[in-house]
């Protein structure tokens, strides 16, 4: 895990003993929160805090933002989880993966901006604090989480001079006086405390009751102003405010007060913009011009008004990203913009504004993507960069829309995300989102229905899910047909034949993809075509025939090239790669499998990195090449693990297996296979069966015995996925696994194949014929032929020269 502590954007002030005693306190309690006022400094004490914290995480600090998170489920967590870079499991609770993944580390974690979602922030911070030994928490909230073993730290406001007649160097011995002389000379280089003003600044510090964010606020104005008349105008605002709401703290009022006083300075335009403003968690200057434009604020005026309230410290500039500058409003402001918004009676017109603004971008955006619209490679990397930016504005679009009962456009967000959210791994995400919108598909066109269905189809493709994929396939097809809609009928139509490949069904899905292929090429449909021709070879590599693959996924390859789209190439070479692997051909595999990997890395898309990664690893292992093999698993384990892929870490696990047991350690190659097993278990997912399993552990068996094998077996079934991960990439001492902790009981290991099976494999290495062995057997061949196909069936071979091969191997090694 990687610090995300951003860099501070200027000088930090004061707070020394501050920053001192805070650290000693998360080092003695593990969970801190820091409480006051919006605008009293919490964020940058509480960033400050863990910049000197950090040698003492190994593992990392962690900052999580939450002050632009909206109410959805578990929000949270799911910011925290993309924070982590954790791809969710569909029915496995969120919090679940997170402490999955934190448990053994030791991690600072930052929650910034908790007051909204104070509930929610409480209930996953007791988790993680009674189930992660290693976590330290630092959170900054407007009110307490009020958990178990929370410390509450009260940030004070910045010291001010008392009232009285001070001498200039007494008057700078206030942090609030420091801060404003320093950001004072940000928009008013050479400004200096003087006896001549030193009681005019001590006056503004005072009257600001020391909040960071009203200093600020009215060191901007000294732009134009002079700290004489800052500190009359202020005096004449707070005099003029002192009637409101008497059971609010001071500092509120104070900060209120200052952000009333500056928003009253604006001149109207401005104001119309600032508060419209507020429907953003970021935008462009493009972007401010379509949503906030109207007759009352013409699109011509919105780049002076925006800088403007940049230069009024009002709109912070964020950062540059594909040559536009990017920007957003301090949280406080914002919030106090919102309160504007719908006192203007303008926010649900903004909302609706800005989600049709996204939808159309997200809409083209995805054409692009899928090469409906022509762009260079480059193009579509970039767009992965964008959502990255934009996603937390794409979920509040998406959250209006559920709360507005606006379905439709809910259900094209979704869908449109697709291209961007898939290979990144965040299925779990995109499919709570759909799948609340569905629930009210009565309400939604027939085609907007289908592009759902389809897209909840693929995602529980990607999760291993096929029987959910059948089920949401066949309905989209069923609308795409009725519609006459050969565009959405297209992947369907693919996602139930690779349903029908993983089944068995190959006669069904040949026709499905050959429907495919008629009407994707009708509708000069390349994206469609190219991934049709994927899965046509994806169903010939089942079936053993592995030229007719290899000639479909280079047939896809080269539609897909040929609209540039490289991720779907990428799927196409890892094709390439198992079909070379399954030729003998290891050279072209490792070449195959690393052009993809290229690919693949430069979107991020990192469940199939893992894939791929675990591919080059285990054709460098059928080569002998163990160093080469160890280093691709050990990578893509590690990436398995650090997003939350169970399955994906049990298959790097019973990789490990076959690798150590060829470095000769028969006793962690078992146990690893044992808690791969199990985590296969937890996952969901149907135990391995297959040559591999088998080849690992037979000659174990004949060399240790069924007992020992037993024993080892059980033991890593008990073994933690940490201890078991640690196990394989070797970083933990051996003697501290929980395997040594706690006696388990003894576990027989599956048998891949029944003791009846394995004499009819060693029939058919002596050459017989399924007559032969039924003779031999005294069994009908009817029943010796069901023998040969569960033999096929379980080892994952396509021809009876595999299942002697496989005998061979076998008895050469006892």
């Amino acid at each position: 895990m990687r610090n995300s502590l951003p860099a501070e954007p200027n000088g930090f002030v004061g707070r020394e003993r501050d920053v001192g005693d805070l650290c000693r306190l998360v080092d003695a309690t593990r969970a801190v929160t820091l409480c006051g006022p919006g605008g009293i400094g919490k964020t940058r004490l509480a960033l400050r805090v863990a910049r000197a914290l950090v040698a003492e995480s190994p593992d990392g600090a962690l900052l999580v933002e939450l002050g632009e998170v909206t109410a959805s489920p578990d929000p949270v967590a799911r910011r925290l989880a993309l924070a982590l870079g954790l791809a969710g499991e569909p029915g496995r609770p969120l919090d679940e993966i997170i402490v999955d993944a934190l448990r053994a580390r030791r991690v600072l974690l930052v929650l910034d901006n908790c007051e909204h979602l104070v509930d929610d922030c409480a209930r996953l911070c007791k988790l993680l604090l009674a189930s992660c030994p290693g976590l330290r928490l630092l959170a900054t909230s407007r009110e307490p989480l009020r958990m178990p073993g929370e410390n509450v730290w009260r940030v004070p406001p910045l010291a001010s001079p008392a009232t009285g007649v001070l001498t200039v160097p007494e008057v700078l011995d206030h942090e609030a006086v420091r801060l404003l002389v320093e950001r004072a000379r940000e928009v008013r280089p050479g400004f200096e405390v003087t006896s001549g003003n030193a009681a005019a600044v001590a006056e503004v510090c005072r009257s600001l009751d020391g909040v960071p964010l009203a200093i600020e606020l009215a060191a901007a104005r000294m732009r134009v102003l002079s700290v004489a008349e800052l500190a009359a105008r202020l005096a004449d605002r707070f005099q003029l405010l002192s009637a409101g709401d008497r059971t609010a703290p001071p500092r509120q009022r104070t900060l209120r007060a200052a952000i009333d006083w500056s928003h009253d300075l604006l001149e109207e335009p401005e104001r119309r913009l600032l508060r419209r403003l507020a429907v953003f968690t970021g935008w462009t200057l493009g972007q401010a011009e379509q949503v906030c434009r109207a007759e009352d604020l013409p699109e011509d005026d919105v780049l002076d008004l925006l800088t403007a309230l940049v230069d009024k410290s009002l709109v912070v500039v964020d950062r540059e990203w594909a040559g536009e500058t990017r920007f957003r409003l301090p949280e406080s402001v914002r919030q106090y913009a919102l309160e504007r918004l719908t006192e203007a009676g303008e926010e649900a017109e903004l909302r609706r504004r800005h989600r049709d603004q996204i939808l159309e971008r997200l809409e083209y955006d995805a054409e692009v993507s899928f090469g409906d619209r022509p762009a260079s490679w480059q193009v579509r990397v970039d767009l992965f960069v964008k959502y990255d930016h934009e996603l937390d504005d794409v979920r509040a679009a998406l959250a209006w829309s559920m709360r507005a009962g606006e379905f439709e456009e809910g259900l094209r967000l979704c869908t449109a995300l697709r291209p961007y959210l898939v290979p990144r791994g965040h299925y779990a995400e995109l499919t709570d989102w759909t799948t609340g919108f569905l629930r009210h598909s009565g309400e939604v066109s027939a085609g907007v229905r289908a592009a759902a269905l389809v897209c909840q189809a693929q995602l529980a493709i990607e999760q291993r899910d096929f029987a959910g994929a059948e089920v949401h396939a066949t309905m989209s097809t069923a609308l795409s047909r009725a519609a006459e809609d050969d565009y959405m009928l297209a992947p369907g139509l693919d996602v139930l034949a690779q349903a029908d490949i993983h089944a068995g069904r190959y006669e069904q899905a040949a026709q499905r993809l050959d429907e495919e292929l008629t009407v994707t090429r009708a509708e000069g449909d390349r994206w469609n075509e190219g991934m049709a021709l994927i899965t046509c070879g994806s169903l010939h590599a089942r079936q053993g025939r592995l030229r007719e693959a290899q000639q479909h996924y280079e047939a896809g390859l080269a539609v897909l090239a040929g609209i540039r789209q490289l991720w779907g190439v990428a799927r196409a070479l890892i094709g390439l790669g198992q079909v070379a692997a399954g030729r003998g051909d290891p050279g072209a595999a490792r070449s195959r499998f690393a052009e993809a990997l290229t690919i693949l890395r430069e979107v991020g898309a990192l469940p199939e990195i893992s894939r791929c990664l675990a591919g080059i690893g285990r054709v460098a292992l059928d080569q002998g090449d163990l160093e080469a093999a160890r280093a691709g698993f050990t990578e893509s384990l590690a990436l398995s693990r650090s997003i939350g892929m169970r399955l994906g870490v049990a298959r790097g696990l019973e990789a490990f297996a076959a690798l150590t047991a060829l470095e000769g350690d028969a006793v962690r190659a078992v146990r690893l296979a044992g808690a791969a097993a199990t985590l296969r278990d937890a996952a969901g997912q149907r135990p391995t069966t297959g040559a591999r399993l088998e080849r690992t552990l037979e000659p174990i068996r004949q060399r240790l015995g069924e007992p020992a094998v037993a024993q080892l077996w059980g033991e890593g079934r008990a073994m933690s996925a940490d201890d078991a991960v640690a196990s394989a990439l070797e970083t933990a001492d051996p003697a501290d696994l929980t395997v040594h902790r706690v006696p388990v009981p003894a576990v027989s290991p599956p048998s891949t194949l029944t003791p009846r099976e394995q004499e009819v494999a060693r029939m058919i290495a002596r050459g017989l014929s399924n007559k032969g062995v039924a003779d031999e057997l005294v069994i009908s061949p009817a029943t010796a032929a069901r023998h040969v196909t569960n033999i096929l069936t379980k080892l994952g071979f396509t021809s009876r020269a595999q299942i002697a091969a496989w005998v061979s191997e076998n008895s050469a090694s006892t």
